[in-house]
């Protein structure tokens, strides 16, 4: 396992150093679309690879991961606003999208607003959602493109933080399980707390 893990740090970084701010656009592209790619395991060692080499600029991965983000969030945005609701409704599950979790994105959007927009890009389960309802209710094009740049640029601005400070963990980065475990479970708890908070309780409150 600690020699699987390292193979594979060690290959992501590689793949980084060859493709730069172009890989990590797609990524988060792909990140904002139906595909469970979560950005927690894309900027970080993009940032790490800024901080220690000197490849790329923290600035430029921020804006990179937020081009990628809007990008892809464009295209769910779009794809529902033509297809309109139903269609997203049956056809959705194919796409990781079941009818439940669309009507739960609904549901945050509802309450939320613009604000939602914003606060998604912080969240998961929802960011990769929030352009179905947006686009079936046909809210503002360029308001939705503006909350998802900012919020975007945050998050990613967030996760390179994550990656410098993890970065300084010698056990971490010699792929060692415990040091991985542990930031792992702290990472996930942390993300558990903000989605149970706003989304989960949130989109429950909403079928009362």
């Amino acid at each position: 396992m600690h020699d699987l893990l390292k193979d594979l740090i060690d290959w992501y970084v590689k793949s980084l150093e060859a493709g730069g701010y172009p890989l990590i656009v797609l990524l988060m592209f792909i990140e904002s679309t139906f595909l469970p790619l979560p950005s927690e395991l894309i900027i970080p060692p993009a940032a790490h690879l800024a901080y220690t080499k000197g490849h790329m600029s923290l600035a430029g991965i921020v804006l990179a991961g937020a081009l990628g983000s809007w990008l892809g969030a464009t295209a769910m945005y779009w794809a529902s606003r033509w297809a309109g609701r139903p269609l997203a409704l049956k056809f959705g599950k194919y796409f990781l999208a079941p009818p439940e979790k669309i009507e739960k994105a609904e549901r945050w959007a509802a309450a939320y607003g613009n604000y939602g927009i914003f606060a998604s890009r912080l969240l998961p389960v929802v960011r990769h959602l929030i352009g179905i309802p947006a686009g079936i209710v046909r809210m503002d094009y360029w308001k939705f493109s503006l909350w998802t740049l900012v919020g975007s640029g945050l998050w990613c601005g967030v996760l390179c933080w994550l990656g410098i400070k993890a970065g300084q963990d010698e056990a971490l980065m010699k792929g060692e399980l415990h040091a991985i475990t542990l930031w792992g479970a702290g990472i996930l708890g942390v993300l558990g707390v903000i989605y149970w908070f706003f989304v989960h309780r949130q989109m429950h409150e909403g079928k009362k």
